[in-house]
């Protein structure tokens, strides 16, 4: 199903496509992936692994695995990288997918041969930002990213962002900042993009072999690079953990907020950081059902407001819970999870079952940062910025990536000035980890306007002050991270309702309490990022305080999307003076949808499988741990772990964490050793011959090497 409406993105598809699915037609959408036309066709099975028979979908939707692998024209393609194309015929992989026949050998060109000044591996907030710098001076630049719009992750987020107004475009949404940057970039002339292209490797010659918009090979020859490839989500191992349905949060922001799919009816979230909470957020907005999110730690490690955003919205949140399986016949039909003791092992008896169609699992991310450490040893000057450097937050990733555009014009010699101090510190303040909890005091005020502050813990965050026009809302400027207080009653000054603070505020976690009418029955204001014709004027919503609290019935007075609220509607509420300071939020979902089932439902399998590709259990990887195996390299060979199309990316944090929990330290074990090419790629291309997708002469009507 795709969305019709979305209340921050617009709804906008080209011209309608014809294909078909196992003999039946469907549509898709000009620019729109196979993965995404399937999912919007109600398809969560895209074949069958040839090992076990167990059902394949889609899992990263980056391109970084091959579950989502099928038959196009003839071709295997990863459908959440190949674009649905008119008359296309997409089959399901069954067994292993016979491979094109060659009818004659393709024509072989000159291999072709770039040197610029700085390559930037990635078109995220890291690699913009330091393009501009670079390109601002003059620096001849080549940025390759692997998506036809450049602004990775940030074109995800409909939230607005926090960190520093200033800095890095705090109070802005994700999705408009990668519109500024790249628009920013597309401005110099000293920046070249290639966007669809896949940076395959780095080689001892200091070249970077490079995927031209997917059709022809190129050398790069950079005197710097920089890598600016963002992060891939870790994984979990439980029982039922590769039925079609489990995937990542990146995967399902892709299809919701991208491609504009109603990826699901019923979600759960496993992971309580900000990528799990965000998502959650994101999945309301679009209308989805969220039945709950289990965290193993006793708090969310995310923003709190991130935290009390979905709680206030009626979303269940179980702290030191863990999930124990997915469970379902083909696909995700229910969940089961369980509290944890101090050691993060299952309490017995406190199981849980909850009917869901997809399982979300967020927790943590690792940097895709092989192109760095290829680089150093091979003696290429090289820079990381962004979660290729570090796992923080967006806004960190811009300023990273300005910090490191500065640093490598230093190194080329075209700028003489050292990163400036107050870059150093905005730097480490941004990527900061939560601070202290100050629960605010109460406001003694009952009269006039008074804005109430629910956010309570030290996150880097000023958008606020900067639009408050009587700068009556004040945070430490020399830390950012400091709680923010309001200054009227000091300065003898009253707020004037206008509401700005509301609508900039990231965590939606400013609201105003308006005495002039009813004291006793004050109008509560607060941000709304839901469709206004959701909410209409006399309705009745339960409210609740930003713990998720329940505060009881409230009456909507005013719905109020305005123009410069940058697409978030303003309710008013007529609430009781007892509780209007303390209201944070109203329920957005039925109570019973989070209702667990009557019974806990047993898995229908008894294996976790650790790789997805190969489908290696943990149990045999354990085996082989106990009978004293210490290289994952030996145990690649013994069961084919890391053997798969995702070149163990998935798999190798999972066997390194089966050896932690087996007591055999870091040390003792010898990792993967990384494969020369960090993406599969047809053998034909390093010939100069085309990809079989851009050779009409092959028998699919496409054709090529094989490869």
């Amino acid at each position: 199903m795709r969305l019709s409406e979305h209340p921050i993105l617009a709804v906008e598809r080209k011209g309608s496509i014809r294909f078909t699915f196992r003999g039946q037609e469907l549509t898709g959408y000009e620019g729109e992936t196979i993965s995404a036309a399937l999912y919007a066709a109600g398809v969560r099975v895209f074949g069958h692994h040839p090992k076990d028979g167990s059902p394949q979908g889609l899992f990263c939707a980056n391109g970084q695995c091959a579950q989502c692998m099928v038959i196009a024209d003839g071709e295997p393609v990863k459908s959440c990288m190949a674009l649905v194309k008119e008359g296309m015929v997409v089959e399901p992989v069954e067994g292993l997918p016979e491979l094109p026949s060659a009818t004659s050998p393709p024509p072989l060109q000159e291999m072709e041969e770039v040197v610029v000044e700085v390559l930037i591996i990635g078109g995220g907030p890291a690699g913009l930002s330091a393009a501009l710098e670079l390109g601002r001076r003059g620096v001849r630049t080549l940025l390759v990213d692997d998506k036809h719009r450049l602004g990775g992750k940030l074109v995800l987020q409909t939230h607005r962002f926090f960190g520093s107004i200033d800095a890095v475009y705090a109070g802005t949404r994700g999705t408009d900042i990668a519109t500024r940057l790249e628009r920013s970039v597309a401005e110099l002339e000293a920046v070249e993009v290639w966007p669809n292209s896949t940076v395959l490797g780095v080689y001892s010659d200091e070249v970077v072999g490079v995927l031209k918009g997917d059709s022809r090979y190129v050398q790069v020859r950079p005197k710097v690079l920089l890598v600016a490839c963002g992060a891939r989500e870790r994984s979990l191992t439980f029982v039922g953990n590769t039925l079609p349905g489990v995937y990542g949060a990146g995967a399902f922001q892709t299809l919701v907020n991208r491609d504009l799919v109603k990826a699901a009816d019923r979600l759960f979230i496993v992971g309580g950081g900000n990528v799990g909470l965000i998502a959650g957020y994101h999945a309301l907005q679009a209308g989805i059902e969220v039945v709950g999110l289990c965290e193993a730690m006793a708090e969310c490690t995310g923003y709190k407001v991130h935290r009390d955003k979905l709680a206030r919205f009626g979303v269940p949140i179980y702290t030191s819970h863990t999930v124990l399986s997915a469970q379902g016949d083909g696909r995700v039909e229910s969940v089961t999870i369980a509290a944890v003791d101090d050691r993060f092992q299952p309490v017995p008896g406190t199981e849980r079952s909850f009917a869901c169609d997809t399982l979300l699992i967020a927790v943590g991310l690792d940097p895709v940062d092989e192109f760095y450490h290829a680089a150093k040893r091979y003696g290429l000057p090289a820079y990381s910025a962004g979660d290729a450097q570090e796992i923080a937050e967006a806004s960190a990733a811009i300023f990273s990536g300005k910090v490191a555009g500065l640093e490598i014009a230093r190194e080329l010699g075209v700028e003489e000035e050292d990163v400036p101090a107050e870059w150093v510190r905005m730097a480490e303040v941004l990527k900061s980890k939560p601070g202290a909890r100050i629960a605010p005091p109460p406001p003694s005020d009952r009269w006039g306007v008074v804005p109430i502050f629910h956010c309570s813990e030290e996150i880097p965050c000023n958008p606020c002050t900067s639009v408050c026009p009587q700068e009556l809302i004040h945070i430490d400027p020399a830390d950012i991270r400091k709680v923010p207080e309001y200054l009227g009653g000091l300065l003898g000054e009253e707020c004037l309702g206008c509401e700005q603070c509301v609508v900039v505020c990231p965590g939606l976690a400013i609201t105003l309490v308006d005495y002039r009418q009813e004291p006793v029955q004050p109008t509560v204001t607060l941000a709304h990022e839901f469709s206004a014709g959701s909410v209409s004027v006399g309705q009745e919503m339960m409210a609740l305080d930003e713990e998720g609290a329940l505060l009881g019935p409230v009456e909507v007075v005013e719905v109020n999307p305005i123009p410069r609220g940058d697409r978030t509607v303003l309710l008013k509420l007529r609430a009781p003076a007892e509780v209007a300071t303390r209201l944070a939020g109203v329920q957005v979902q039925d109570a019973w949808t989070s209702e667990p089932l009557p019974e806990v439902l047993e898995p229908l399998v008894d294996e976790q499988v650790v790789c997805r590709c190969e489908r290696v259990t943990a149990g045999e990887v354990r085996d082989l741990i106990r009978r004293g195996y210490r290289d994952m390299n030996e145990i690649k060979a013994v069961t084919r772990a890391g053997m798969g199309a995702c070149g163990g990316k998935t798999c190798g944090t999972l066997i390194a964490r089966l050896f932690r929990e087996e007591g055999v330290t870091e040390e003792d074990v010898v990792r993967f050793i990384p494969r020369p090419l960090f993406v599969e790629v047809p053998l034909g291309v390093f010939a100069g011959g085309t990809t079989p997708s851009d050779d009409p002469s092959s028998p699919s009507g496409k054709g090529g090497s094989p490869s």
